[in-house]
């Protein structure tokens, strides 16, 4: 797809099922590729519980089963439905397998039945080209969040923070006008974030999470098993790095002795100790961190935080952007970069060798662009 030297913006719904599997998000972003121009209306279509065990049973596998890829397009279906005046769809998927040195990456879900229903063209696949040319394939949000900071007139370097099953941070040098150069922006997978303790709840108490991390919050943390877990490798690792939601899923076996308090206080200070380890990776200190995904409500994971660091940890919404929405919105505009034919990623966000696009785009006619 050859480049276009200009784009006039248009409307483009993003939609994003990330590894908490609480739902779908789809969110519309009016943008040429380059700049955000507006934000418009959002919508969170959730899972049930049955749905979450249907998509559960399919974690770390290479081929979902029918009822889940087809759950899955029906959701996005569902929650594209309640959108209007669209003329392109960013769709993500839902991710079950990661393993970008090994098998590759998985996303469940063809973006070909969107552009039949919807009669749009669907950008889809986003990640496996990036994978394909060395890259981890994640992160994806950081060319995105280099636009927020100038949407915001941000004027020093600040990090975006995606608190979701797993965490992510990108560092963002708002003074370069363009994400794919050296320097602009620094982006990894911290550890994870909300996917361990998710699971203890959903096992002990039944429930898919620790509302404002009050049962974190009667508990008390285990240090040696924290101080342990710090230890991990991962966490010396050089960026660009990413995870599987499961890379870490042996925390869980680690607190399986403690009551639920202490073990959801545990596994919230452990997401907590793997970002202020990813913090001494940034190329200089940020003025800020604004925070998205789950993990932004839950009041024991932000005060763990903001005590590990030197600098603001806030909700997103500080600055008048949506953190519920962030990720939707990022694949709106990566999906119109992918139109474009500009890049959605490069050494610094996923150590692909040299700045890349990704996705493909099929069309309601059946073909893929």
């Amino acid at each position: 797809m050859a480049v276009k030297n200009k784009a006039e913006p248009i409307w483009i719904a993003g939609c994003m099922s990330g590894t908490s599997l609480d739902g779908v998000d789809v969110a519309l972003v009016l943008t040429d590729g380059e700049t955000i121009f507006e934000f418009g209306d959002s919508f969170f279509r959730p899972y049930s519980k049955a749905e979450q065990e249907i998509l559960r049973a399919n974690l770390g596998l290479w081929k979902a089963s029918d009822e889940a890829v087809e759950l899955i397009e029906i959701a996005h279906a569902q929650a594209l439905s309640e959108l209007q005046g669209f003329d392109f769809i960013g769709f993500h998927g839902q991710t079950f397998a990661h393993d970008p040195r090994g098998l590759g990456t998985y996303q469940a879900g063809d973006g070909a039945v969107l552009a039949q229903i919807f009669n749009v063209p669907v950008v889809w696949d986003f990640r496996s080209n990036d994978v394909a040319m060395g890259g981890q394939g994640a992160p994806l949000a950081p060319f995105f969040h280099h636009a927020c900071a100038r949407y915001i007139d941000a004027r020093e370097p600040l990090v975006f923070l995606n608190l979701g099953g797993v965490g992510n941070l990108t560092w963002v040098n708002p003074a370069m006008t363009n994400p794919a150069e050296t320097g602009a922006v620094l982006a990894f997978d911290t550890g994870p974030a909300n996917a361990p303790i998710n699971d203890l709840m959903q096992a002990r108490l039944g429930k898919s999470f620790d509302e404002n991390g009050d049962l974190a919050g009667q508990g008390t943390v285990d240090l040696d098993l924290l101080n342990a877990f710090s230890r991990h490798a991962y966490f010396a690792k050089m960026p660009p790095k990413s995870l599987d939601r499961n890379d870490f899923h042996d925390v869980l076996s680690q607190v399986k002795a403690l009551d639920d308090a202490d073990a959801a206080a545990t596994l919230t200070a452990m997401a907590a100790a793997s970002v202020a380890q990813g913090m001494e990776h940034c190329p200089s200190p940020p003025k800020r961190i604004l925070v998205s995904g789950g993990g932004r409500k839950n009041a024991v994971m932000m005060a763990m935080i903001s005590a590990a660091l030197d600098c603001p940890v806030e909700p997103i919404e500080a600055v008048d952007l949506d953190g519920d929405m962030l990720e939707a919105q990022a694949f709106a505009y990566l999906a119109m970069r992918v139109k474009r034919g500009l890049p959605t990623s490069c050494p610094s966000t996923t150590g692909v060798a040299a700045a890349v696009g990704g996705g493909q785009v099929s069309t309601p006619d059946g073909a893929k662009v």
